[in-house]
């Protein structure tokens, strides 16, 4: 057994988007490495006898980026997007089940985004740029304001338009008219009658996302159909039907705030299908029969659940312990990527009810795990928290205490499943083989505990939210797992801003990592690409920068260079704001919100590392 490190967390390969052929026989799977050497990112392709038989093969290798496949209706071939012709530019192509020289069937000068195959094989339509669309220059982002409607804007960024490709004759043309409207996503019906389409007011995620538009559109004339304003953030169109015919549902976030759990919600009246439910939908799929199906993250766990149509409840159908992303499902079967507390992604698939055939390589085969213990209290108030503790490998309570690092999630609508907590962003097993206690919370405005819990901290971040994390620490110090004189702290995006904030608030920390986190909740707004939600987040009380002068922890502040989500200038103005007290301040370029290089992750595992184990010694 050995020592995790860092060169492994980051060159494990992670399989994604499973799909099985409709006579239910075969897999197909994305898999890449967790950080990317070179220009480019590498990902392929393999395919699996769904029943587990026969070991995964790789389909069409490539030095280049294979992601997105799908079946023919014969299952006999497979499309998927690729850029082995240009990188960076995908284009779409199809290979046979068994292999060879695959077919490229589009020549799309901007590249495609997105795609649905029709269920007659002859068509497939696609989500891309006119095909010789620039971006804007000069970059104009101006709000034109009229009497006769809504406030438009100029945009930055070629909106994506809708394509129908005859497979038979290679015609490309236009599918429908949507104006100056930016195409996010489209869903074929089953039966290929009509499309439906999600759409924002622009390619710009602010406004975009947060104006979008639900339509149909019929594949043989083109003709619209507009069933409304959806919820914001709508997402992952899903058909299904009942006695009454065919139904589309989606995910968006649940009203009327911007700060909240999402919903599955059903187009048309957008009638909410989960409302009051304390679990959180985290994903769609149909099941195959016209059923609709949704995973549900549920505290530590998710589960997979169906609608009954006849009560409009979700009715559970597999509990898993741990993380279940990316659901699919045909030919009476599902498949999905699951991860439990000591095994990593790996690819599943059988019958709805299981059992279940992992279908990919296990990774990280030999590593001394720590222990991890799922933990369960109460906040001040009395709200039910969950989180995860982590203990070094080989060790348990008694021998304690432990220096303690408290690493908090992002988002904050986001959570720690009870999964295996490694990544270039998930230090609890990394911190772990090195001796540290880690402290994995689930405060309030997180998921997994239904709608109110995720929408308590609208307007207040760093409140509650922050006691909710000390008095998990307080639970671990008073049991003697944690050393009270050797804490830590640290996190990415919203998990960043409570490492910021925490040091403002008390210095029981000795040590904190600051990753991409918010400093100034108001100039975020006004420079970040999700300005709306920022505003509902939090304001200048709410901003570590407003209390920086209380700082006595040393802390590390790491940034990309080129984050959009968060702005390089919010780490700026942490490392202005702590001038000569003891900090370091480390930007890595070409980087966005999250790091994608290779030797960047490396970096920051290693350099997170030595940070805490210098300064809780």
């Amino acid at each position: 057994m050995g020592e995790l490190t860092a060169e492994a967390v980051v060159d494990r390969m992670v399989p994604q988007t499973p799909r099985i052929s409709p006579d239910g026989r075969w897999v197909v799977f994305a898999s890449s490495p967790v950080g990317r050497v070179g220009t480019h990112p590498v990902s392929g392709l393999w395919v699996a006898a769904a029943d587990g038989s026969s070991p995964p093969r790789q389909l069409a290798a490539a030095d280049a980026e294979d992601q997105e496949p799908r079946w023919s209706a014969d299952s006999g071939s497979v499309y998927f997007l690729s850029d082995r012709a240009e990188r960076g530019t995908a284009q779409l192509y199809r290979a046979g089940r068994e292999g060879g020289e695959p077919e490229r069937l589009t020549d799309w000068g901007a590249g495609l985004e997105n795609y649905v195959v029709m269920p007659d094989g002859d068509a497939v339509v696609f989500v891309a740029p006119e095909e010789k669309a620039a971006a804007a220059d000069p970059r104009v982002r101006v709000v034109r304001r009229t009497d006769a409607g809504p406030p438009t804007w100029d945009t930055a960024d070629p909106p994506g338009r809708l394509w129908s490709l005859d497979l038979r004759t290679r015609a490309v043309r236009p599918l429908g008219d949507f104006g100056p409207r930016h195409v996010v996503e489209a869903a074929v019906r089953p039966d290929g009658a009509t499309v439906a389409v999600v759409t924002w007011s622009v390619a710009d995620q602010e406004p975009g996302i947060f104006e979008p538009g639900l339509h149909l559109i019929d594949p043989a004339t083109g003709a619209r159909q507009d069933l409304g304003v959806p919820a914001p953030e709508a997402e992952s169109l899903t058909w299904w039907h009942d006695e009454t015919g065919w139904r589309l549902a989606y995910l968006g976030i649940t009203p009327p705030g911007l700060v909240g759990g999402d919903a599955v919600f059903e187009a048309g009246d957008h009638r909410n299908l989960t409302a009051g439910l304390s679990v959180c939908p985290i994903g769609l799929a149909e099941s195959g029969d016209g059923a609709l199906l949704a995973l549900f993250a549920e505290g530590l766990d998710t589960t997979i659940r169906r609608l009954d149509p006849a009560t409009g409840t979700f009715i559970e159908r597999h509990g898993a312990t741990g993380a279940l992303q990316h659901l699919n499902a045909s030919g009476g079967r599902i498949a999905f990527v699951a991860s439990t507390a000591t095994e990593p992604e790996a690819v599943y698939c059988g019958p709805p009810g299981g059992p279940f055939t992992r279908l990919s390589e296990p990774q990280l085969s030999g590593i001394r795990w720590g222990t991890q213990e799922r933990l369960f209290y109460r906040a001040e108030d009395g709200l039910e928290l969950d989180g995860l503790l982590v203990l070094p490998p080989g060790r348990t309570r008694a021998d304690g205490p432990f220096p303690l690092v408290t690493v908090v999630h992002g988002g904050p609508k986001d959570r720690y499943a009870d999964q295996a907590q490694v990544g270039w962003f998930r230090w609890g097993q990394f911190l772990a083989a090195v001796g540290f206690a880690v402290f994995l919370p689930n405060p309030r405005g997180g998921l997994g505990h239904g709608h109110a819990f995720a929408a308590s901290v609208a307007g207040a971040v760093g409140g509650a939210e922050f006691t909710d994390l000390l008095t998990g620490i307080d639970l671990l110090v008073e049991a003697g797992v944690a050393d009270g004189n050797r804490l830590g702290i640290g996190g990415g995006s919203h998990g960043g801003f409570m490492a910021a904030w925490a040091v403002t608030q008390t210095d029981r920390f000795k040590a904190a990592v600051v990753s991409a986190g918010v400093i100034d909740w108001p100039l975020l707004a006004a420079t970040g690409e999700w300005g709306r939600f920022d505003l509902a987040l939090g304001g200048r009380e709410n901003s570590p920068i407003t209390y920086a002068d209380r700082i006595s922890t040393p802390v590390l502040i790491v940034h990309g260079e080129c984050d959009t989500n968060v702005p390089l200038s919010q780490g700026e103005l942490l490392h202005h704001a702590l001038g000569d007290r003891e900090h370091e301040f480390v930007v890595y370029p070409r980087e966005g919100h999250s790091f994608r290089e290779r030797g960047h992750q490396l970096d920051l595992l290693h350099r997170t590392r030595e940070w805490f184990s210098h300064l809780l010694a």
